[in-house]
């Protein structure tokens, strides 16, 4: 069932995810905001591509064990392109309420981001080994973890400010995604059923997704709403 329940699932989120967001890229003019959002979509789309199309091959063939490879390098380029997929983020938070003058928030995202990134470089993250070490794993999502933390707090707190609905679904979908990720990261390799828990984190993913094209059609329909808020 999982063989041929799973792929389904995947290339039906891939597809959406990636044309979604060139639908809001190539037609959104002179938006920033959905352009944004746009690339956001389509990087989250890709990124998780490398991954779950190996994982999907896996499934239909000669199981996990015998695709470490590329698996391991769909895992390795999902880390990198998630992380950018919550720099495009907290941009979008900035145009959102034209947030400006916030440097050192700037730094320590940026920071936090290069500091992740560095760490999915090193040889003993193992990746392309099929049990690879637990530690390493933790050690690469501390500060992603903290990037979560961050971004759910800066939508929550101007979805307070400002009234606005959809951020507070921003910030309960990251909530939901760290949630479904952190018991993978600790667990996974202890009992593979937990590894199912990226499907709703994917979906939490989608969910952010589908706020902004939500917003996209609105704008899109009624010229006259320069503002997403």
């Amino acid at each position: 069932m999982q063989a041929i329940m799973e792929p389904i699932f995947h290339f039906s989120y891939l597809t959406t995810v990636i044309l979604v967001g060139m639908l809001m890229l190539f037609k959104s003019k002179d938006n920033p905001y959905f352009k944004w959002f746009g690339i956001m979509a389509i990087i989250l789309g890709f990124g998780d591509a490398f991954h779950l199309i190996p994982r999907v091959i896996a499934l239909m063939t000669t199981g996990f064990e015998s695709h470490a490879v590329a698996l391991g390098f769909g895992k390795f380029v999902t880390s990198i392109t998630m992380t950018i997929f919550y720099l495009i983020l907290y941009r979008l938070w900035k145009i959102r309420y034209d947030v400006k003058n916030v440097q050192k928030l700037d730094f320590v995202m940026f920071s936090l981001a290069a500091l992740r990134i560095a760490l999915c470089f090193f040889p003993q993250n193992q990746w392309f080994v099929t049990n690879s070490p637990v530690t390493w794993a933790i050690y690469r999502n501390i500060p992603f973890a903290i990037i979560g933390i961050i971004m759910i707090v800066l939508f929550y707190k101007k979805g307070k400010e400002h009234n606005d609905k959809n951020a507070f679904k921003i910030s309960l979908a990251v909530i939901l995604s760290f949630g479904f990720y952190i018991p993978v990261v600790l667990w996974a390799k202890v009992h593979m059923l937990i590894g199912m828990l990226m499907i709703p984190k994917t979906i939490a993913y989608l969910w952010i997704v589908f706020i902004g094209f939500g917003e996209y059609r609105k704008s899109h329909n009624n010229p006259s709403i320069k503002n997403v808020i």
